[in-house]
């Protein structure tokens, strides 16, 4: 049954500016408010209700599916300050349908000129301005609308404009999210004046308003005059101020310098399906193909999903992935990746040694490295619009908040990336910290990257839209929802509910999420019997997917409870 939600359209009328947008009134599914959302045209999901509800009113002023990203990456930057950011960068995977092949932008961030691969020491904190990349996120968001956007630049920012200059109603997660940071970061004084409520003498409630004048200030100048405002005009000069008072690396000269990059997807097949996925910096793409092509000759589904068979042969895949992507992978400028860690033929070998019965060490894996995190707080979002062409788009700051610095006068948080370079060259322990050369740092390199936008099609056509944040967890999680759909046959609302585990190679662990499910309690005790070392956590990513039904057309989204989420549709 559909209900007229005249409430949503309200809001979005006060959000986005009333004399560049012309909007409808839509019918959505009671389900959305769950999380769910089925619909004929266009879908967004997202971490938070107003940045899906700004996408889906792009598409219905006749944007495609790169103008609905590019409006919702500038909402989140409003709205969900934990990840969404002008201040990060990320990927953002493009499948625009039969009238051209799929791209990865990649908008990572990047080493300023004046690093060095030896320039951080053990224990110090990540919250400061040495470990701050040169952000990627504007020039990101500027190449995709340059290469598939429809409707002006100007009209796509302004959303979030009026998002931070009138504010927006904190949802439960992110008031306890703020109130949280603010008691960790007494220290940070720009922070506590941005963020802090009353001067940081109330805590935020869900339903406060959140207003951000000063980066509503930096939006406008975005909008405006374009992403050179961010890179070459008073939001850079304001950056590299920031970067001087705080003794950080980047310079006027790294933000002229920097290039967002289009990039050829990794491709996979999976029982007939196509996968796309996101190539190096990020890990993503070729360790979620590499655990594909192990896994699909063992015929899972014949277990069941939850039995101990199919789940060790899982974290068996996920393990010599992750022990390939320590070896191999980092920023394909300055490496040069084995074109066999996506072959179906090197699958095969990996596969056939595989014990059945038996948890496989992970120090043997890898006798040639000696042996002496990643933050979990990215966000992804998923977008189709009604032509089919589809977005995937995972972004981050790293930490919560990325390094905790408000660029003052500016009024955004930046990010703290240069944490995901291995910190110790030649530095490999069994806690998970990776000291191989590929991702060592040098000037103007990609750090690598664990996000995973991934987009799954078949005869042409997007069936599969997903993505997550989750640091190193990122890719099994997307792992976890492409296998409940396209090998379990699960409907997306189920495969993005069910419950995930994550293996690194290093630490030699699986992390479990807790289920009531008595079949994943029964088999992770008999995972512990065949040697598994085994560890419970509550929460492992967000996977806000959408699903195209093949026969109808119809697009099914679903938002990931874990967190915080909303699917928007027309």
């Amino acid at each position: 049954m559909k209900v007229n939600c005249v409430r949503f359209v309200a809001v979005i009328l006060m959000l986005v500016t009333a004399p560049a947008c012309v909007f409808a009134q839509r019918e959505v599914t009671k389900e959305a408010v769950r999380g769910s959302i089925e619909v004929e045209h266009g879908v967004v999901v997202s971490a938070q209700r107003d940045a899906s509800e700004v996408g889906v009113d792009v598409l219905m002023r006749g944007g495609n599916a790169v103008d609905a990203a590019v409006a919702t990456a500038f909402a989140l930057a409003v709205t969900h300050p934990e990840a969404g950011n002008i201040g990060g960068g990320g990927f953002m995977l493009v499948f625009p349908g039969e009238a051209r092949a799929p791209v990865c932008v990649d908008y990572r961030e990047t080493a300023p000129a004046a690093a060095t691969e030896t320039m951080f020491t053990p224990g110090e904190s990540r919250f400061t301005c040495k470990y701050v990349g040169v952000p990627g996120t504007v020039r990101g968001l500027e190449l995709a609308h340059r290469e598939f956007g429809k409707l002006p630049w100007s009209e796509l920012v302004s959303p979030a404009v009026q998002l931070a200059e009138e504010g927006f109603a904190l949802d439960q997660y992110l008031a306890d999210s703020l109130n949280e940071l603010l008691k960790e970061s007494p220290d940070f004084a720009e922070l506590q004046r941005v963020y802090g409520k009353d001067g940081g003498k109330a805590e935020w409630r869900e339903g406060d308003r959140l207003a951000l004048p000063e980066l509503a200030t930096s939006l406008r100048a975005i909008a405006e005059h374009g992403p050179n405002a961010f890179y070459d005009g008073v939001v850079a000069e304001q950056l590299v101020a920031e970067m001087t008072a705080g003794e950080g690396l980047i310079s006027r000269d790294d933000l002229r310098g920097y290039q967002a990059k289009l990039r050829e997807p990794i491709r996979g097949t999976y029982r007939g399906y196509h996968i796309f996925a996101a190539p190096p910096p990020s890990s993503g793409g070729i360790c979620l193909v590499e655990m594909l092509n192990i896994l699909e000759p063992l015929e899972l589904r014949r277990h069941g999903r939850h039995s101990a068979e199919a789940m060790h042969f899982t974290i068996e895949a996920m393990q010599r992935a992750f022990c390939d992507r320590a070896r191999h992978l980092g920023d394909p400028d300055f490496n040069t990746i084995p074109a066999e860690l996506t072959d179906k033929a090197y699958a095969k070998q990996l596969m056939e040694a595989i014990p059945a019965w038996q948890a496989t060490q992970s120090e043997t894996l890898a006798p040639e490295i000696p042996l002496a995190g990643e933050g979990p707080n990215t966000t992804h979002f998923s977008v189709i619009d009604a032509t089919g062409m589809a977005v995937a788009n995972t972004y981050t700051l790293e930490e919560s908040y990325g390094a905790r610095i408000v660029v003052r006068g500016a009024g955004f948080l930046l990010n703290n990336e240069m944490g995901d370079f291995n910190p110790q060259p030649g530095v490999t322990n069994r806690t998970g910290q990776i000291g191989t050369s590929a991702n060592i740092i040098a000037p103007g390199k990609r750090m690598l990257s664990s996000m995973c936008p991934v987009i799954v099609a078949q005869d042409g056509r997007a069936v599969l839209v997903t993505g997550s944040p989750g640091g190193r967890t990122i890719i099994n999680t997307v792992l976890s929802v492409v296998l409940g759909v396209l090998e379990y046959e699960l409907d997306v609302r189920s495969a993005v509910d069910a419950p995930r585990w994550h293996h690194q190679w290093l630490r030699d662990e699986t992390i479990f999420e807790r289920s009531a499910d008595s079949a994943y309690r029964a088999a992770i005790q008999r995972l512990k019997l065949m040697g598994h070392k085994t560890k419970l956590t509550d929460v492992q990513g967000s996977a806000h997917s959408i699903y195209i039904d093949k026969q109808s057309g119809r697009r099914h989204g679903a938002a990931d409870v874990r967190r915080s989420g909303h699917a928007a549709g027309y």
